[in-house]
């Protein structure tokens, strides 16, 4: 890739809010119903004389987001027609925002904002092909948070970086689901590339639904920018598509700007004074703003987490509310966090995939992470009992106990075993009086074995020693 050429990339990104109704009626916010056609009515479908409501619970979860990235929030808003035809929009236009947005300015992951506004989702067409589509209404006129950045991005791997920050704090807030896969988060990037200090002719990629997507689409594009000047030809200013299967950019359509939609003030909606409402007021939100990944990254480093680690836990809800409650009980243990991070990290993964519906009880593996870190199992029988208690109020040293699976710490028991042992394995015990030290983990494991894994592998290893050291 020519490295004469500096990319400029800005993102816009729409989120699906998680609402019970949809943004401007009252229908149940369920795009993904099965039933096509399920939650709608007359204002979701244009019919004549329908007045649409907005969503006040939606406006609330826009602003929210902008104390999250401290965004500057407008006093006064109001809706406007974005003037379009096609075929999933019913009323020839969308309600959206132009000139006063909820929200401008901020900050995410070290990319700058432009701004946040509001505006109703698209229904759903789905082509049957030999020139038959239909057209599922249950999108349509869903709550849409749409995001714009400044074009301060350079790179493919930070525009990828910052789509996975929002994802995870929309989730983290509670607002979206932001699954990209269902179309919950949609991301397009525009795209330029220039040798001089002035901006290149823009190139919008639209609907990239997952982060590999976000990541290949800007590397293709980029590369076919540069491809393009370097033979001479001019960039034009143009609406691509991607191409998963072929991993290609493909035109959709020319630019359009905003003149081509004509916004103007919808004159069904009154203006909202955002000020005046007690629902959106700055202290109520500042109250129920949850920690946010920022700042528990920063608690998390400070107890030694691997940055993988944090991502894991992050990343997953379910761990991440586990791995909140145990810092919450051990904040001055870093030692048993960190055994903790561990286990949730690795072990419990598997298991949690396994089981999408049910929490981490946090008493039960708690205590089976006490257990541990006081001797009194090992790791292999840790292993097997996370499996029984992880999504279960069962006391883990109960089973370890009646299971016969505490390590015992009685020397005189563990040297009749390492006696044992001793005489059953004469050749190896020779291999090991030889200085083949991997002899001793042979024998280590024979006595575990014979201990039912009750044996403290510790005082097992410095009583075999002090045996064997007397046959030499």
């Amino acid at each position: 890739m020519n490295t004469t050429y500096t990319t400029t990339i800005g993102l816009e990104v729409h989120a699906e809010l998680r609402t019970q109704s949809k943004m401007f009626c009252g229908c149940r916010n369920d795009p993904h119903d099965s039933e096509p056609n399920a939650n709608i009515c007359p204002v979701c479908l244009a019919h004549p004389g329908t007045l649409p409501v907005p969503n006040k619970e939606a406006i609330a979860k826009v602003l929210l987001f902008g104390e999250a990235v401290n965004a500057k929030r407008a006093t006064y808003s109001e809706f406007d027609r974005k003037n379009y035809f096609y075929p999933d929009i019913p009323k020839a236009y969308q309600i959206s925002q132009y000139a006063f947005p909820f929200l401008t300015g901020g900050t995410l992951a070290g990319v700058a904002l432009t701004r946040v506004h509001l505006e109703e989702d698209t229904a759903r067409n789905q082509h049957e092909g030999e020139g038959v589509s239909l057209v599922d209404f249950n999108r349509s006129g869903v709550p849409l948070m749409e995001l714009v950045t400044e074009p301060v991005i350079h790179n493919a791997k930070t525009a990828c970086h910052f789509a996975r920050e929002l994802q995870l704090l929309l989730q983290t807030l509670g607002i979206s689901d932001a699954e990209m896969s269902r179309g919950e988060m949609r991301v397009e990037a525009n795209i330029s590339v220039s040798k001089t200090d002035k901006l290149g002719t823009k190139v919008e990629v639209k609907n990239l639904n997952s982060f590999r997507s976000v990541e290949s689409a800007i590397d293709y594009e980029i590369k076919r920018q540069q491809e393009t000047l370097d033979s001479g030809g001019e960039v034009k200013q143009e609406t691509r598509g991607w191409d998963e299967l072929k991993q290609k950019t493909f035109i959709q359509r020319s630019k359009e700007t905003a003149k081509d939609y004509r916004y103007f003030p919808d004159p069904d909606i009154p203006k909202i004074d955002i000020s005046s409402e007690p629902y959106f007021s700055k202290k109520r939100l500042e109250e129920i703003l949850p920690e946010l990944p920022t700042a528990k990254r920063e608690k998390y480093e400070k107890i030694g987490l691997t940055v993988n680690q944090i991502q894991v836990i992050l990343s997953d809800k379910r761990i991440d509310k586990a791995f909140s409650e145990l810092y919450k009980r051990f904040s001055s243990n870093s030692q048993i966090l960190k055994l903790s991070a561990n286990y949730l990290t690795s072990d419990a993964v598997p298991l949690l995939s396994q089981d999408p519906s049910k929490d981490i009880t946090v008493d039960s593996f708690s205590e089976l992470m006490l257990l541990i870190l006081d001797s009194k199992i090992n790791s292999r029988v840790a292993k097997d009992l996370l499996t029984e208690i992880l999504f279960s109020n069962i006391s883990p040293k109960d089973i370890a106990t009646e299971r016969g699976l505490i390590q015992s710490q009685d020397v005189s028991a563990v040297i009749g075993i390492i006696q044992e042992v001793i005489i059953e394995n004469k050749s190896i015990v020779e291999e090991y009086l030889a200085g083949k030290e991997p002899a001793l983990q042979y024998l280590l494991g024979q006595a575990m074995k014979k201990s039912r894994g009750s044996a403290n592998p510790n005082l097992l290893k410095d009583i075999f020693k002090s045996e064997l050291s007397k046959n030499k």
